[in-house]
């Protein structure tokens, strides 16, 4: 009988995490570069008297941790690797504007500061991304600054008005008034006392422009704990219709780098332990198939 056609395991196709309780998996990786299992092992050697050469060796701690390298960053991977589920937000049609919330001193968020920030109805799709900072600059004025000009071009183009980053000179509040900057699709609206701030005084919020979808997260609040996972690697289908999956049946993982490069795109490098399954009396499993027809 002639030898079987030899196995072979050509690319990545996908990873696909899983919850170990329910079995749902928590969404799929298709942009990898490279997925591995890594099975390190050591040999316990036996030396005694002058013999240059061990005795006998047996088997010792087998260290198994699969390495992704990813090319996506889906939502699930925080709450996998860093230990925080991202609040995911529905569309908003006509953006987003955040609270103002006071950050240094506490006359700007006041009955006799500013009200609110809002968006400015019929500018919605001049709102930009990013986040901003009021200072008083005056009893009665402020001055708005953005920390990234990222999204400048949106509707109306926006532009620095000087090194400090401001984006307006001098905005004047007036007692339960509106003030709008039409180029950033805000409106800023005064409190209902007579009006007072303290120069230097200062507040921030953020903007989200008009969108089909964004998520927020929080890393490194205390008590976060990455969750233990499964999870299915599978290599890519070859032409011959043959393919491979490894099933990882308990993975834990902790850390993962985001890296920003020039004109490249961002490919962190995460690992996770496989640790063993007492209820599957293993670590991993492995399916192989040849179907008979591509």
């Amino acid at each position: 009988m002639a030898l079987s056609a030899p196995r072979n395991i050509f690319g990545i196709h996908s990873v696909a995490p899983y919850n170990r309780s329910n079995g749902l998996p928590y969404g799929i990786l298709k942009v990898l570069d490279s997925s591995s299992l890594s099975l390190s092992g050591e040999l316990i050697d036996l030396f005694g008297g002058s013999n240059a050469y061990q005795w006998a060796s047996e088997q010792g701690q087998i260290s198994a941790e699969m390495n992704l390298t990813l090319g996506e960053l889906p939502d699930f991977v925080f709450e996998l690797f860093l230990g925080k589920a991202p609040t995911l937000n529905s569309a908003e049609a006509s953006g987003n504007v955040s609270s103002i919330v006071d950050l240094y001193g506490t006359s700007v968020v006041a009955a006799t500061g500013l009200a609110s920030v809002t968006v400015l109805a019929g500018s919605e799709a001049n709102l930009k991304f990013g986040k901003y900072v009021v200072k008083a600059t005056s009893a009665t004025e402020i001055v708005v600054f953005a920390l990234s000009d990222v999204d400048f071009s949106r509707g109306t183009d926006e532009t620095y008005e000087d090194d400090n980053l401001a984006v307006t000179t001098a905005l004047t509040i007036t007692t339960g008034g509106n003030t709008d900057v039409t180029s950033l699709g805000l409106r800023f609206t005064g409190g209902a006392g007579v009006i007072a701030f303290v120069t230097g005084d200062t507040a921030t919020f953020e903007v989200r422009p008009v969108n089909s979808k964004s998520s927020v997260v929080n890393i490194g609040a205390s008590g976060d704990i990455t969750p233990e996972f499964g999870a299915i690697l599978m290599a890519q289908k070859r032409g011959n219709g043959e393919m491979f999956e490894i099933d990882a049946y308990r993975c834990k993982a902790s850390g993962m780098p985001i890296g920003f490069e020039t004109f490249a795109w961002a490919k962190p490098e995460v690992t996770a332990k496989l640790l063993f399954d007492s209820t599957k009396n293993g670590v991993f499993g492995v399916r192989a198939v040849t179907p008979t027809s591509v």
